[in-house]
């Protein structure tokens, strides 16, 4: 694990959480491509145990997913983050923690959830994945996003070389991308079985490419955008994946 790297990252996402607002936070779960997804998963996770969200930030999907009637709880390495959301919301249930080193009994949670955590991490996924699978009961839920190497990625990196540009880098912050075949692999690694992983939010790869494709708002995606995103969805949906959904299982024949 490149330790230096590891830490300017979470020091990055300090500063992100820091600068960001609570109610755009809690909008964008509200915009058709954040429910589009949680209609998906959320018919898999029970109602009846305590579900994690690991590396909630705001605490966006925590409150969201109580109003839908789910017991969740959050955690976040970012003690700043979740005092600005208890500050905004006392009922929520949040606390300070390592996605690595998760301060729950094993076995104790019926669901983990992880939107857009795991590709931070320049070690990779299967050490938060394996904390993941400890602290699930059998049959326990995980869901998780990441993004996906799509052809829009493909096409600024050629659009930069032909203009001579410099890849960009960046050592201070890391982020990576997963094809669907890595990203399974790894679940199937830290001892879970794969029940769906589908290609989500392809309006919002559209809205990578500015222009048309960009509506006034906090990262909204335009008309057009929508329903060229729902014809690639439905034509040639990994191309034009922007964030993977895998669901999947704690296999109950699973040993570490």
């Amino acid at each position: 694990m490149d330790d230096s790297l590891y830490q300017s990252t979470r020091r990055a996402w300090q500063d992100i959480w820091d600068e960001a607002a609570i109610e755009q936070e809690r909008a964008s779960v509200m915009n058709p491509r954040a429910q589009a997804y949680f209609d998906i998963f959320t018919c898999y996770l029970p109602r009846d145990a305590v579900i994690l969200e690991a590396g909630c930030g705001l605490g966006a999907a925590v409150m969201h997913l109580r109003m839908r009637g789910f017991d969740v709880i959050g955690l976040d390495y970012v003690d700043a983050a979740l005092r600005r959301a208890r500050a905004d919301d006392p009922t929520l249930w949040l606390q300070a923690g390592d996605v690595h080193a998760l301060p729950y009994a094993a076995g104790s949670l019926a669901g983990y959830l992880s939107f857009g955590v795991l590709e931070h991490f320049a070690h990779g996924p299967l050490p938060a994945l394996r904390e993941a699978n400890r602290v699930l009961r059998m049959g326990g839920v995980l869901v998780l996003t990441v993004p996906y190497p799509n052809v829009v990625q493909r096409l600024v990196r050629l659009r930069r070389r032909l203009r001579g540009q410099v890849e960009r880098t960046d050592e201070d912050f890391y982020e990576t991308t997963y094809t669907r075949r890595q990203l399974e692999a790894s679940a199937r690694q830290a001892g879970f079985r794969v029940a769906l992983s589908c290609p989500t939010s392809h309006s919002f790869t559209l809205w990578g490419l500015g222009g048309p494709f960009r509506a006034p708002g906090y990262y909204q995606t335009s008309v057009l955008a929508e329903a060229l995103g729902r014809v690639l969805g439905v034509v040639i949906p990994w191309a034009f994946n922007f964030s993977t959904l895998l669901i999947a299982h704690k296999a109950v024949d699973w040993q570490p």
